[in-house]
């Protein structure tokens, strides 16, 4: 018995790893997302689970500022019963068409190792510059802002977004 015991340990140890293999998150989508009647643009990346990961793992990302700057950040718990894992940035400005913007993802254990790195690029189609400069609507019931819509009224044009805003 004296023998078996520290192979059993062994083996109980190794039972808890995760094996090394394929990662465990897939990228499946990355894109700019532009709500035009909130006025806000953000990154949208999401990820399918291939893998089991160990519970109370999370995923950290770094979006590139488009503005310039220190990193958005951002970090998310993994659910294991959930395969997929979606990961929205703070709002962004200053994002140009046909740029690519990088994206640093880490898939990060309940112990702190780094069992994954992905590093992606986003691009947008079109420029930040197609948002209104302010939101168009306000408020839980989505009522017509009153800095522009002046009596109600629609203005004859609407003020786009610039950089900075």
């Amino acid at each position: 018995m004296k023998r078996l015991l520290p192979i059993l340990l062994v083996l109980l140890l190794a039972a808890c790893q995760r094996e090394a293999g394929p990662d465990p998150l897939k990228l499946t989508g990355r894109i700019f997302v532009f709500n035009y009647r909130l006025a806000y643009a953000t990154y949208l990346v999401t990820l399918e689970q291939t893998q089991p990961l160990p519970e109370g793992s999370i995923v950290k990302a770094e979006f590139e500022n488009p503005a310039g700057g220190a990193a958005l950040m951002l970090e998310r718990k993994i659910f294991p019963g959930l395969p997929r894992v979606v990961l929205e940035s703070p709002d962004v400005t200053c994002v140009k068409k046909g740029r690519p913007y990088k994206v640093e993802i880490a898939v990060v254990g309940p112990d702190g190792t780094r069992l994954q790195a992905l590093e992606v690029e986003v691009t947008s189609d079109v420029d930040q510059s197609v948002l209104p400069a302010k939101p168009l609507v306000v408020g839980p019931g989505y009522e017509k802002n009153p800095e522009v819509f002046k009596d109600g009224k629609a203005p004859a044009h609407f003020e786009t977004a610039k950089c900075g805003q």
